[in-house]
């Protein structure tokens, strides 16, 4: 693994870990409490400090996952498939629709796994819309509202606030190639209409603040938020159709409760109490829709099945360059342009 900052430790290694498929063999990672951590926590794991030293070991593997800085993600990635090893990229999967296209076509030349860990279609909330949806329960859908908002105004200093969008950073690519992603697989294929694009933090680099809208050619229109400095959160879905709507607040439970130190296999992992479930129907006749519990476990568990048996990828990383294609068109939309807010 390439990493062990918050996609590593919170969202990759977890997993490896608790499915008895793998075995986490090797963590790269510079930082000395890091190093520790992993230590602590996987004492069977070897810490390395470059990419290059584990690509020496390339031999002694069979899958890397690349969590580290997107800038890094096309070069890595392109190396390990060089050497023969299956590839997961953490989102956003390349920096631009090029690259990603240049290594889904070296990775079908060479016949080398290669995919996307958009572990965002196995959120509990996210996997309850589509069931919704498959059973007709909306009727036709004409507007699709997604936000993923919080309120952290004091964030210290790090690559995602100092990385600007022409290196992957901010919020479009960050939680975008989420939010996109989730309204393209439930509404198909769409094309970019309106995109704001703001940085708040007076001390940033990066987008933390975004809005965007889209046009599905199945005829529904999706408006998308994205926000690091949201005082008070707005639904994180609202559906609406001809037979009613849904609206669900709050965030899937799992990111937290694997920062918080939660283990996949523990019963409660995934579910949300009654308190947190969506509403389904028209105002005043709305009843209580229960959450499938979220399942970031399937994204390994697909893809061991993938290695072993020759079985599809659990995200075929084509869907992942479409994104970037459509945060690339949103971007170079001529109005508004990318804007940093005004100082007192």
């Amino acid at each position: 693994m390439v990493g062990f900052g918050t996609a590593g430790r919170v969202f990759h290694a977890p997993f490896l870990h608790s499915d008895p498929h793998y075995a986490l063999h090797a963590v790269v990672t510079r930082d000395e409490q890091r190093r520790a951590e992993v230590l602590a926590r996987y004492p069977d794991t070897h810490v390395v400090s470059d990419v290059d030293a584990l690509l020496d070991r390339a031999a002694e593997l069979d899958l890397v996952v690349i969590g580290s800085p997107p800038a890094t993600h096309a070069e890595f990635a392109d190396a390990f498939l060089d050497a023969g090893v299956a590839v997961v990229v953490d989102k956003p999967f390349t920096v631009t629709s090029a690259e990603g296209r240049a290594l889904v076509a070296k990775a079908d030349r060479l016949g080398v796994p290669l995919t996307v860990f958009q572990n965002r279609r196995w959120d509990g909330d996210f996997r309850t819309l589509r069931r919704l949806l498959a059973e007709d329960a909306l009727g036709e859908v004409w507007r699709f509202e997604s936000r993923f908002e919080w309120w952290k105004p004091d964030r210290d200093p790090s690559w995602k606030t100092r990385t600007p969008a022409s290196a992957g950073g901010g919020i479009l690519y960050d939680l975008g190639t989420h939010v996109i992603d989730q309204a393209v697989r439930l509404f198909g294929t769409a094309v970019p209409v309106h995109c704001e694009v703001f940085t708040r933090d007076p001390g940033g680099s990066a987008d933390d603040d975004a809005f965007v809208v889209l046009d599905h050619e199945s005829g529904v229109r999706s408006h998308l938020w994205m926000n690091g400095l949201a005082a008070q959160a707005g639904p994180r879905f609202r559906v609406l159709g001809s037979r009613g709507a849904f609206t669900k607040h709050g965030l899937d439970p799992q990111e937290a409760a694997l920062a918080a130190g939660a283990r996949p296999t523990d019963p409660s992992f995934g579910h949300e109490p009654r308190s947190a479930w969506g509403r389904l129907g028209v105002d005043g006749t709305t009843r209580a829709v229960p959450t499938e519990p979220g399942r970031y476990a399937e994204f390994y568990a697909l893809l061991a099945r993938a290695l072993l048996a020759g079985e599809p990828v659990p995200v075929n990383p084509l869907d992942s360059v479409r994104v970037i294609e459509l945060i690339e068109r949103l971007l170079s939309t001529p109005a508004p342009a990318t804007r940093r807010s005004p100082q007192p």
